[in-house]
């Protein structure tokens, strides 16, 4: 340390005129001081001052210049050293020096800005403003053939100062995806993929940029897919694989990607992975296992790449993944289940899929899952039964399979995602008058629509059970179904619903409520008049936003109430003469004659 406080006094004192040699040989102090107490060495190096001294040292000309930047390199390892060097000045310099042609230069100028750049705005900040980062991506184009080792050395540094410059910076990081630094990180992947250290810096430069949006559209123009999967095939490393994984992830949510990771041969990758972990208790393999199966889901979210594996249902990957559904371990069952719901995004696949047996596969699986089940397991079956639910065709055959009795079971789940799917389920199998009588006079199911009508913490599992309140009511047409709603309190929840900020679902619930007032007036009428319907049906009507179909029904409900005389008093004593006059000219045709009828139905009972 007292040679170390001998080099900064005469560094200090004789810097403009030291001769070479003299000071090199404080340099090489500075450096073996570094190397044997960095953070100590580096405050005294700030405490002297010497720091403003080393931009004046930095000149492309001088033997030394590696060596000052190669102490930059070493103090900017701590986080207190990295405002004082961009506050030295150091910045300008150091870019400057990108422009040299000696390759020790060039290392150590992009590892000192690498380390300054490191977590430090100003840093940042600096570098951008002196345009270093567009030198350094000219160098990795102009040096990225090259497989000399010194080469890929300083390829490898560069790319860390990249990274550094932009980690978690959007702005910086579009900077440099318009400098089209993803095709050149690309193509370094390609032709360095024998070096790991360089591998392994491109792979953590492609998981920096991977999150914008705007990357995946240019991945998506190179071969990266191609080159991801042919690094993927070698490793035998769990920390190797799970690095590519970690760049697959957000690229495959690219659907242009994902299919070309599907005919890079990903999936069988993937599938490899899955048949040697799923018997091990080795956490390392059971995560590994985990990410597998979680890519190969995110790949079948893509409709094309979906349409491919499927193969019109003999697809070997389809029938692979189906193989998961009755497995023992949670996660392949999760992946299974999913994947199924992603294979059912359209009727031919689901026709399909319902014709052979895979209903029974997921309403099997959902028996395992009753008592203390996965929810998230619970959770992906169901999704994949609403899917499957959704052709016309499927629901008769769904229907008498048992799922409406499967999906009940689930009825006591107080997880708001298991409830939603629950009832998106039913809601999606009721299309028949005699399905929807059944469980409409379900009182159990019942009387859990109403609770859940009022879950205000979970608007769609609120919105969802309203939505089946009506549908029980619309597609079964009966007394029944009707009276049982009205005396477990579901009346109040559609007329609610008659207010919804969605037309779909107002146009639900006033067809409900026309149909209630219709077969049902006399036992609605109370619970009817509580609610105000007839103050917002006059709401609907003098609304000029509602949407035509909005008036047309609530033309048709004012008609149906007065057969009530406690409900025509109400619209009696409300100006809705006035207002349906007006809709006598809208210029929907079928608007214009319900406000005819209605009309001369208010002024024969007026």
């Amino acid at each position: 340390m007292d040679n170390l406080s001998d080099a900064l006094k005469k560094l200090k004192i004789t810097a403009i005129d030291i001769s070479e040699d003299s000071l090199e040989g404080c340099l090489d102090c500075l450096l073996q001081a570094l190397a044997q107490n960095n953070m100590e060495t580096s405050e005294k190096l700030q405490g002297s001052g010497i720091l403003q001294l080393f931009a004046s040292l930095l000149t492309p000309h001088s033997p030394c210049t590696a060596k000052v930047a190669n102490i930059i390199a070493e103090v900017a390892k701590n986080e207190f050293m990295r405002l004082p060097c961009v506050e030295a000045g150091l910045i300008p310099p150091l870019v400057q020096l990108l422009n040299c042609k000696d390759q020790e230069v060039l290392l150590q100028t992009g590892r000192a800005l690498g380390n300054i750049c490191y977590d430090s705005h100003e840093g940042r900040s600096a570098v951008e403003h002196a345009g270093g980062a567009q030198i350094v991506v000219d160098h990795l184009r102009a040096l990225g053939s090259s497989t000399d080792p010194a080469n890929e050395k300083l390829l490898t540094v560069f790319c860390g100062m990249l990274m550094n410059y932009s980690n978690e910076n959007d702005s910086l990081q579009a900077q440099l995806i318009n400098m089209g630094v993803i095709p050149t990180l690309v193509k370094l992947l390609g032709i360095h993929c024998q070096n790991s250290a360089l591998t392994e810096m491109c792979l953590v430069a492609f998981g920096n940029l991977a999150e914008l949006e705007s990357s995946k559209e240019q991945f998506a123009y190179t071969n990266v897919a191609e080159e991801l999967v042919k690094l993927f095939k070698k490793q035998i490393e769990h920390d190797k694989k799970e690095m590519i994984f970690e760049v697959l992830a957000p690229l495959a949510e690219n659907d242009a990607i994902k299919l070309q990771l599907v005919e890079a041969g990903l999936v069988e990758c993937l599938l490899e992975i899955v048949q040697q972990t799923v018997d091990s208790e080795r956490e390392e393999d059971m995560a590994e296992l985990k990410t597998a199966s979680d890519l190969m889901v995110l790949l079948l979210l893509g409709d094309e790449s979906m349409q491919k594996l499927f193969e019109g249902g003999k697809g070997s990957v389809f029938q692979r993944v189906l193989s998961w559904v009755p497995s023992n371990n949670h996660q392949l069952q999760l992946a299974g289940a999913l994947a199924i719901a992603n294979f059912a995004r359209n009727d031919g696949n689901c026709i399909h899929m319902v014709d052979n047996g895979i209903v029974q596969k997921l309403m099997d699986l959902l028996d395992r899952h009753v008592e203390d089940g996965n929810v998230t397991v619970q959770h992906a079956a169901l999704s994949a039964l609403r899917n499957l639910a959704i052709p016309v065709v499927n629901k008769a055959k769904m229907l008498s399979a048992g799922v409406a009795e499967a999906v009940l079971k689930f009825l006591k789940s107080e997880m708001p995602p298991v409830q939603f799917k629950l009832l998106g389920t039913l809601r999606m199998l009721i299309d028949a008058q005699e399905a929807a009588e059944q469980l409409g006079k379900n009182v159990k199911l019942v009387q859990r629509l109403v609770e859940w009508c009022e879950a205000k913490d979970h608007a769609g599992v609120m919105g969802e059970s309203n939505r089946l309140l009506s549908a029980l009511i619309r597609h079964s047409k009966s007394k029944d179904v009707i009276k049982t709603i009205v005396q477990n309190g579901g009346v109040k929840h559609l007329v609610t619903m008659a207010t919804s900020e969605h037309v779909i679902m107002q146009n639900e619930a006033l067809v409900a409520l026309a149909l209630i007032a219709a077969l049902e007036l006399v036992t609605a009428e109370k619970d009817l008049e509580n609610a105000k319907l007839v103050q917002i049906l006059h709401r609907l009507l003098a609304d000029e936003r509602s949407a035509p179909e909005i008036k047309y029904n609530s033309m048709v409900l004012i008609c149906a109430l007065m057969g009530s005389e406690t409900l025509h008093k109400e619209v009696q004593s409300l100006a809705f003469l006035e207002v349906v006059s007006k809709l006598r000219s809208h210029e929907n045709k079928t608007v214009a004659q319900q406000a005819s009828l209605t009309e001369q139905r208010l002024t024969v009972d007026s």
